[in-house]
């Protein structure tokens, strides 16, 4: 008899892990407006453009999975305020480089926003290994199993 192979399973993989919680476009647009202080609903829909029932739904999800928290500021009618949790802020590095990933690759024109970093200089997030500090490289990675 022939044997059969095992069934195939995805990669076991933490990217996959977190797409399932910000890998679409309205969840990491909300995430880019909370962490560019713009708190509430309205601003939220205006400058991401997300249709009012998918924002509606992102920013449940995101407030399930510990992202973002939501308060109230009005009563009547009930209106609230969002912001970052810490593993919303925490998000932040990768918003950063996929900017500036866009900015490079998609963008001819002048960065539409811009940050200081605290030393006074231009911000451009940069990826370096946590133990020599180096830039990250494409050809300096190689997987350890």
């Amino acid at each position: 008899m022939i044997p059969v192979p095992p069934p195939q399973t995805p990669r076991l993989c933490t990217i996959a892990d977190a797409l399932e919680v910000v890998g679409d476009r309205w969840s990491l647009l909300i995430v880019r407006e909370l962490f560019y202080e713009q708190r509430r609903f309205t601003e939220i829909a205006r400058n991401t453009g997300a249709p009012r029932d998918i924002l509606s739904t992102r920013l449940r999800k995101l407030e399930e999975h510990g992202l973002i928290t939501r308060t109230q500021y009005s009563e009547r009618p009930p209106r609230f305020e969002y912001g970052l949790t810490q593993a919303g802020r925490a998000l932040s590095p990768v918003l950063l480089t996929l900017k500036e990933w866009g900015q490079r690759f998609l963008n001819d024109g002048p960065d539409p926003v811009e940050f200081t970093h605290t030393c006074g200089h231009t911000f451009k997030a940069q990826v370096c290994c946590a133990a020599c500090t180096e830039p990250l490289r494409g050809d300096a990675l190689r997987i350890n199993n």
